[in-house]
């Protein structure tokens, strides 16, 4: 069976994740290649939900565990609705944001100790990992900037700048630690500089 690829975009609040996700979609379809856009937490309907609660402010000072295992609960079934059937189907899935959110967020954030997020991801998803992530990286007080200009904070957005900071250490450390597949493009540049440095990536990842 033809499998297709999965690739994600990571990167903190104000780094152009939205809008270089639609970037990247026009890129692989211009490719031929068939694209499903998703992103977590959310995918699914019931992903969705969760999502909602997660970065709404209905539950501020959410438990630390709650919060963990929300986010894997709308993962499991994400995988299991979205992500696999249309890997499967040949299809290539671009995710805005994953696993790799839940180490940066919960892990370098929130300080939940790596061991337990590992034994969720191997629960829930096994073997399945992305086959590129493009990490969108860029300092603390700027992505907090832009992100400041565009909407309301959410339940995230309302943290302090030393959370964002350990946010960004835990990216940079698991780009290092996944150098196969992980790419850092520096997002404090021109939109036209970020996309040309995408692109590049892409064109070496879809000549593989």
């Amino acid at each position: 069976m033809v499998s297709g690829k999965f690739i994600t975009i990571e990167g903190m609040e104000g780094g152009g994740k939205s809008t270089n996700l639609e970037f990247v979609r026009r890129f692989l379809e211009q490719k031929g290649k068939e694209v499903v856009v998703t992103r977590e937490p959310g995918g699914t309907a019931l992903g969705e939900e969760i999502r909602a609660l997660l970065l709404g402010h209905r539950h501020d000072g959410m438990a630390e565990d709650t919060e963990l295992l929300l986010m894997f609960a709308a993962r499991a079934e994400h995988i299991v609705k979205v992500i696999r059937p249309a890997l499967d189907s040949g299809k290539w899935v671009l995710c805005d944001r994953f696993t790799d959110a839940t180490y940066a967020y919960q892990g370098g954030g929130r300080g939940v100790a790596v061991e337990r997020i590992a034994q969720l991801e191997n629960w829930v998803q096994g073997e399945l990992q992305p086959d590129l992530t493009l990490l969108l990286d860029l300092p603390v007080e700027l992505g907090l900037s832009r992100a400041g200009r565009r909407s309301e904070p959410d339940r995230f957005e309302r943290e302090k700048t030393e959370f964002f900071e350990r946010v960004r250490q835990n990216y940079l450390e698991r780009a290092m630690l996944c150098a196969d597949r992980f790419r850092v493009i520096d997002a404090s540049k021109s939109i036209s500089e970020v996309q040309d440095r995408i692109a590049e990536v892409l064109e070496r990842f879809v000549a593989r």
